[in-house]
């Protein structure tokens, strides 16, 4: 498994032949370097529904022709408002696809698309993502406080790669995100969810530092770098 970084919290996941994108905010994402239109994927997975993990979804779904996989409000508004094919999910399921195995977890933050107006449409449940290929799990946390039942999540699963939000304000911050780690025992864990904007700028290389002190390996990604299991 090659999990590919390209900025925010976006995640390029490949094994074999397959590869899918995970929150695949590029045109308005000033880290990422791909555009959409380069993307070449066999699926889509979206954690929420804020504008920047729903990102360029869409247009990826249908320059692929595959499906974009997202807990069922997700997948509902979007196959019915933009034409595109959509495999709903809810937390705590779990589902088969030809590139590998797809299961929903928890994740404490909000999920709603917004309107040209302002309104917003709720996009159910926030989701954090285990995602298993070619015989590797990568944890993609999404946007999330901490939470207790991290530690279940790290006892149930053994976790390859894994990746947590440092930025604070709207996730977890540093001490917070380190404690998940520590619950979660990956493989490798790199941050994702920091210096995009202002509210959100963080010290990855200090954190991922600290992961030491639970002898825990971490690796901070630039947009396009990678790491693999």
């Amino acid at each position: 498994m090659k999990v590919t970084f390209l900025g925010h919290a976006c995640t390029l996941v490949e094994a074999g032949d397959f590869k899918v994108i995970i929150d695949p905010f590029l045109n308005y994402n000033p880290q990422a370097t791909v555009k959409p239109a380069d993307v070449k994927v066999n699926a889509v997975l979206i954690t929420h529904a804020h504008g920047d993990h729903v990102g360029d979804a869409v247009e990826i779904a249908k320059n692929n022709d595959c499906l974009i996989i997202a807990n069922h409000e997700i997948a509902t508004y979007l196959e019915a408002k933009h034409g595109v094919k959509a495999h709903g999910m809810s937390i705590g399921g779990g589902y088969n696809f030809d590139f590998g195995r797809v299961k929903l977890t928890q994740a404490f933050h909000g999920s709603a698309f917004e309107l040209p107006n302002g309104d917003l449409v709720y996009g159910g449940m926030p989701t954090g993502i285990l995602l298993t290929m070619g015989g590797k799990t990568f944890y993609h946390a999404g946007d999330t406080g901490l939470f207790g039942d991290m530690k279940l999540i790290g006892e149930l699963n053994k976790i390859d790669i894994a990746a947590l939000p440092i930025g604070d304000n709207y996730t977890m911050g540093p001490d917070d995100a380190l404690l998940a780690a520590s619950w979660i025992k990956a493989g490798v864990t790199f941050p994702i969810h920091f210096n995009t904007f202002p509210p959100i700028k963080q010290d990855a290389q200090q954190w991922v530092d600290r992961l030491g002190e639970y002898d825990l390996k971490g690796i901070v990604l630039g947009s396009d770098e990678s790491v693999e299991a």
